[in-house]
């Protein structure tokens, strides 16, 4: 559940076409913002003040957005162009038909699984704006399976992840591969070359 305190609490909705003035957008974008969006509402503003915290730091302000959608397979680039060319930082909760996703960009969108609506959760930790948001990325952005390192910056584990990626990827393009290969000695090396990626990828996640 996304419970945070009541002073940060704002709740106003905001005209699809507020965004248009501000955003730049190509006219295909602007057309999917239309069919995709119904509307937005500004949920949560996130300061130093609303939070009484002690130390300043270069996060201002973090906003929460509800963006309602009208199909579940929307185009991402819209929520991308939205926290591309915002100066806050953002959070979104997309919401479609009883169910809602969050999403955050951070060099890239990340976004979480679809779950029923109410069921999404969210938690505050950090003594700074930067602390807070940097967690509040992690907790939307990376996989329960991502080894954290004491110390590790959120950009290192988020590359971490990606690299993850890949190599998941790889491994199953080798997998395929070595099933239909028929020659004993190329059915060898893409074995070899799949058992070495997957000892990396067990270093990547359990050390």
């Amino acid at each position: 559940m996304i419970n945070f305190p009541g002073s940060t609490k704002i709740g106003r909705r905001i005209p699809k076409e507020a965004f248009y003035r501000h955003l730049d957008l190509t006219a295909s974008l602007k057309s999917k913002f239309v069919t995709d969006v119904d509307h937005i509402v500004v949920e949560n503003s996130l300061t130093r003040e609303s939070l009484r915290l002690a130390e300043s730091s270069d996060v201002r302000e973090i906003l929460l957005l509800s963006i309602a959608l009208k199909k579940q397979d929307f185009d991402g680039k819209i929520v991308e162009a939205i926290a591309r060319q915002n100066q806050h930082k953002l959070l979104f909760r997309l919401v479609y038909e009883g169910q809602e996703q969050l999403a955050v960009y951070e060099g890239k969108l990340y976004r979480t699984a679809w779950k029923a609506s109410g069921e999404s959760d969210l938690t505050l930790r950090g003594d700074t704006m930067t602390a807070i948001w940097e967690d509040l990325v992690r907790q939307i952005a990376l996989r329960p399976e991502i080894k954290m390192e004491e110390g590790e910056s959120l950009c290192q584990q988020l590359k971490n992840q990606d690299v993850i990626d890949q190599l998941q990827k790889r491994i199953q393009k080798l997998d395929k591969a070595a099933w239909k290969e028929e020659q004993p000695k190329k059915r060898f090396a893409l074995y070899t070359e799949m058992m070495e990626l997957k000892k990396q990828l067990e270093e990547l996640t359990h050390g």
